[in-house]
């Protein structure tokens, strides 16, 4: 069977298919039996607007393009989710196009498949220099906003939301009396893992401390594991570290409590991101929250503020400090 059209909605409420056509474009000028009528034959019908027919009639392109990177990942994957239910709610769709790599031919090769459609406007997610560079390098004509960690500002136009995370870590430990502290960053070619580790070492400075060792990951659970594993003789005692996210944050964990040093008891530790598993693990994972969701609606504003000339929007919320038991006051 045919699926209804706007024609058999407008014979099965007794008005013409403009009634339908003026309902649908939520003409206000309606009146209510008959608005009634039109809605009533809809939901029997099971009739569907037909939005690219339409978006052709008014020559509107609703498709955004979306580059992103490392969607495998859970803090891109739940921008990603921002951004597709920001666009839903304004009436767009989103065509993603994900790049897992750094080399420039697969950034290339991304590219050239995003931008060989027709898009309102595009939105490219980078986490580090090269893409960065490969997208600036290309002459765009279509509105378009470059997503680095850079652009994602919290209460003021001057510290990311990132280097704001690694600020409210550094803070944290020491006002649990920690003065010997670690850190391990994320993979130092992602604008998150500088951002986040610059963030917590100004902290640090500004108590006039410094982190007395220091690791670099690459996100997983087992760099984590592997970055207190493979702590040097050498280095200096620590009561605590900080880690560029959760997931490392549990693998160090693990680790930690396997070598015969007890978490929190003689190690406190906290993460960053607040991934679901982090309220469940043992002990439950300090960590720094970031809205995710909300960054990726906030492209999708900034965006649709370059199609339409809407009013920018409003500054994401900022980053959010939850304390649970892997982090104790120093004894």
């Amino acid at each position: 069977m045919k699926p209804p059209t706007i024609y058999d909605v407008a014979r099965s409420a007794g008005v013409s298919h403009q009634t339908v056509t003026r309902y649908l474009h939520g003409f206000q000028g309606i009146r209510p039996e008959t608005r009634d009528r039109v809605q009533a034959a809809i939901a029997e019908l099971g009739y569907l607007p037909n939005s690219a027919a339409r978006q052709l009639r008014h020559n509107r392109i609703n498709v955004i393009g979306l580059l992103a990177h490392r969607v495998d990942m859970p803090g891109p994957a739940r921008m990603v989710v921002g951004v597709i239910e920001a666009a839903r709610q304004n009436g767009y769709l989103i065509e993603l196009v994900a790049t897992e790599g750094q080399e420039p031919d697969e950034i290339d090769a991304a590219l050239d498949q995003l931008l060989e459609h027709q898009h309102a406007g595009l939105i490219i997610e980078s986490q580090y220099e090269g893409l960065t560079r490969a997208i600036e390098a290309r002459e765009l004509r279509v509105p378009h906003v470059l997503a680095t960690s850079r652009t994602l500002t919290s209460d003021d136009t001057t510290t990311t939301t990132n280097h704001q995370t690694g600020r409210m870590a550094a803070a944290h430990l020491l006002g649990l009396g920690h003065h010997d502290i670690g850190y391990v960053s994320g993979p130092r070619s992602w604008y998150v893992a500088k951002e986040r580790r610059d963030g917590f070492v100004a902290e640090l400075a500004a108590a006039g401390r410094e982190p007395v060792w220091e690791a670099e990951g690459d996100w997983s659970p087992s760099s984590g594991a592997a970055a207190w594993r493979d702590r040097p003789r050498s280095a200096a005692p620590v009561t605590a570290v900080a880690l560029g996210n959760d997931a490392m944050a549990i693998g160090l964990i693990s680790a930690a409590n396997s070598s015969g040093v007890a978490v929190p008891t003689e190690l406190s530790v906290i993460g960053n991101d607040n991934m679901p598993e982090a309220a469940y693990v043992t002990p439950p994972l300090t960590t720094v929250a970031i809205d995710f969701e909300a960054e990726g609606a906030f492209l999708v504003a900034t965006l649709l503020g370059k199609i339409t000339g809407r009013t920018p929007p409003n500054p994401l919320p900022a980053p959010r400090l939850l304390v649970r038991a892997s982090t104790t006051a120093l004894r």
